[in-house]
């Protein structure tokens, strides 16, 4: 069962050769017997998840039909509001708080009959590149447990990695979503912004954040999407666009795209270890052997994205993190005499360094002198960098290219360095200023077997055709099928 895909063990749950209450105990036993070492989860729900299961058995058992993932075992990330449980952002700051309603894919995970059992670990407020800043916990890569399991969704990718889960849900702000799916050799889909509602998730950069998958496979992608996607009325940045060709995204996933044209921008990867170069190269001749056209684009704005991202990025959330004052909900510190106090004393206490830094970056950007210097000037490179896309995707289908410069980096590596960290982003976060999809999808190990991610990046709302260039790979190699000795 567990080296099962979670269209497999639909299927099998569907059949009633396996019980939604026997893959949910496996779930479980393995979360009990391994995150112990692993930190995946900030919380589990064992009561509520057997609950739901007992339930969807006996629909199956009945006759009755049940949803598109009916009895399969989920995460999502610590973001995403649930009416049970807590909702941290991975910040002591909210270490307590109850959200009084789900969010909209959480309602969606549940319309569908899956079977959410935890909540993942995440960088405090989904700022940064490896989750060591989560202030609850540490999250290590199942691949190796010297090693990040990157971040901010590090806690999703490490516990479909080891088989705590068969799906989860992340959030992917500059990477988050990709860049810990390249370190933990999973499937991870960004969406374009707009695709699938945000509407309970909190908020970090309200015009880069979107939610998406991670899985096992591309198909697996491809069937969370089909639950999770659509317009959303209580998102107001939501977007009414179909699918392209009018089927679901798991009804065209091994359509294959004919003629495929492929970007690649000459001379991006210089800076990459050589192991992801050879192994994105690599993945480029998979491709050529089944017919597809490599084509030479230009990205000229490319080497100023994150400098663009970390104003953006940082102004947005010095904007939304107002609201955490220690008087409304939340940390509050104790022995203030007014209100004042409370509110600077709480945030000094529970906020970590990453936060209150990129706190006051945003802050400064956004001050009187500096606002015109600096935060419009990135909105302008964006726009840019936006063109550069639109210009692009005229020669080609999508732009292939790494996920990360490196594989996953030793923990405390790069932890007081916060250059380096923000560089580890550097391939994914054009994506997330122009607001299109992107996919990262295992590719290959290094010497030191640690997993390496290709990233594919297409036009808006492309995550069908994306879905299926990378299916087409996927068909030709085994890499989703390799699972860390951990997870055995």
């Amino acid at each position: 069962m567990e080296d099962l895909t979670a269209i497999e063990l639909r299927e099998r749950i569907a059949r009633g050769e396996i019980t939604s209450v026997a893959a949910v105990e496996s779930v479980f036993s393995r979360i009990a017997g391994r995150d112990g070492a692993v930190g995946a989860y900030i919380s589990t729900d064992r009561e509520r998840a057997m609950a739901r299961a007992a339930e969807v058995d006996r629909r199956i058992a009945a006759g009755e039909e049940v949803g598109f993932l009916g009895g399969v075992p989920v995460a999502v990330k610590d973001n995403m509001c649930t009416e049970w449980g807590a909702t941290t952002c991975g910040s002591k700051i909210l270490e307590n708080f109850h959200s009084p309603y789900n969010a909209t894919v959480v309602e969606k995970l549940i319309a569908a009959d899956a079977i959410i059992v935890g909540k993942t670990n995440m960088d405090e407020f989904a700022m940064g590149s490896s989750t060591e800043n989560s202030g609850l916990k540490r999250t290590v890569n199942p691949w190796d447990t010297c090693r990040v399991p990157g971040g901010s969704s590090g806690g999703s990718a490490a516990a479909v990695a080891a088989g705590f889960c068969y799906a989860a849900l992340g959030s992917d702000t500059g990477g988050s979503i990709r860049q810990p799916a390249s370190f933990c050799s999973v499937v991870g889909l960004k969406p374009t912004y707009g695709r699938v509602s945000r509407y309970g998730l909190v908020a970090y950069g309200s015009s880069l954040d979107q939610i998406g998958p991670l899985t096992r496979t591309v198909a697996d992608a491809a069937l969370v999407m089909d639950v999770i996607a659509g317009h959303d009325p209580a998102d107001s940045t939501s977007v009414d666009e179909g699918i392209a060709g009018g089927c679901s995204y798991l009804e065209g996933i091994d359509k294959g795209v004919e003629k495929l044209r492929i970007g690649i921008v000459p001379g991006l990867t210089t800076g990459a270890d050589e192991s992801v170069q050879r192994a994105v190269e690599a993945a480029l001749e998979v491709y050529k052997s089944v017919g597809a056209e490599i084509v030479e684009v230009e990205m000229p704005h490319s080497e100023y994205a994150i400098a663009a991202y970390y104003v953006i990025a940082t102004a947005e959330a010095s904007s939304n993190l107002a609201r955490y004052d220690g008087v409304h909900y939340g940390y509050r510190s104790t022995g203030a005499e007014d209100y004042v106090e409370v509110y600077s004393k709480s945030r000094a206490e529970a906020f970590g360094q990453e936060v209150k830094r990129r706190i006051m970056l945003g802050t400064y950007a956004l001050s009187s002198g500096y606002y015109d210097a600096y935060y419009l000037k990135a909105l302008k490179v964006r726009n840019l960098i936006r063109g550069d896309f639109a210009v692009a995707f005229e020669k080609c289908d999508c732009i292939m290219m790494p996920v990360a410069p490196t594989t996953a980096f030793r923990i405390g590596e790069k932890i007081n360095d916060p250059l380096t960290m923000y560089l580890s982003d550097v391939y994914t976060i054009a994506a997330n200023l122009a607001g299109i999809p992107g996919m990262s999808i295992p590719c290959g190990f290094d010497h030191d077997n640690l997993p390496i991610g290709l990233q594919i990046l297409g036009p808006t709302f492309s995550e069908g055709k994306l879905l299926r260039i990378g299916r087409m790979y996927e068909k030709e190699t085994d890499w989703c099928r390799r699972r860390p000795s951990f997870a055995d």
